[in-house]
């Protein structure tokens, strides 16, 4: 009988590489076998940590909105109190898709979060950010029906950037941005 190796790091590498598959591939090329390929580990290990794809993607999920640029902490630090919202908004859209690197991950992001419309067990999760997104907003702006108009248009914003491939308009956002805050 062969002595088990001991990996305590194995379940997270297998997130790690799921993350990775996402922004390789895409959610259609994330399989148990792609992601055991790409965490260099057995298939085996991949079904003994994550059941189905599900609960992979959740795990993926999870760590990407806890991430250090997709938390909502996160984009609570960009912004300064001191400033107007619009400019920091502005300011840190602009942040999210100004490089390749950036809008690669911004991708990412919404390849997972997207995948809640056909995965039923992820909606939760997305639901749960947006939900934290228009907390934070509505410190910012007073009013959750704004707030949450806010996030949608912000979603609308950085999906039409990366799906046109347009550089960012600073004017253009400001103005939108604008429109909803007052």
């Amino acid at each position: 009988m062969m002595a088990r190796r001991y990996d305590p790091d194995r379940r997270q590498r297998i997130v790690d590489a799921a993350i990775s598959v996402v922004s390789e591939r895409g959610i259609d090329g994330l399989s148990h076998r792609s992601v055991a390929a790409a965490a260099d580990v057995p298939l085996g290990s991949t079904t003994y940590h994550f059941a189905t794809l599900d609960d992979l993607l959740i795990a993926a999920l999870q760590q990407v909105n806890s991430g250090p640029t997709t938390s909502v902490a996160s984009w609570e630090r960009h912004l300064d109190p001191a400033e107007p919202l619009v400019d920091g908004l502005v300011r840190l859209l602009e942040h999210c898709v100004a490089t390749t690197g950036d809008r690669s991950r911004v991708r990412l992001e919404y390849d997972l979060y997207l995948a809640a419309l056909r995965r039923e067990r992820l909606q939760p999760i997305a639901a749960a950010w947006l939900d934290e997104m228009v907390e934070m907003f509505t410190r910012y702006t007073k009013d959750e029906a704004t707030a949450r108009t806010l996030v949608a248009l912000i979603d609308g914003l950085l999906l039409q950037l990366l799906l046109t491939g347009r550089p960012f308009d600073r004017e253009q956002v400001r103005a939108t941005l604008s429109r909803v805050i007052g």
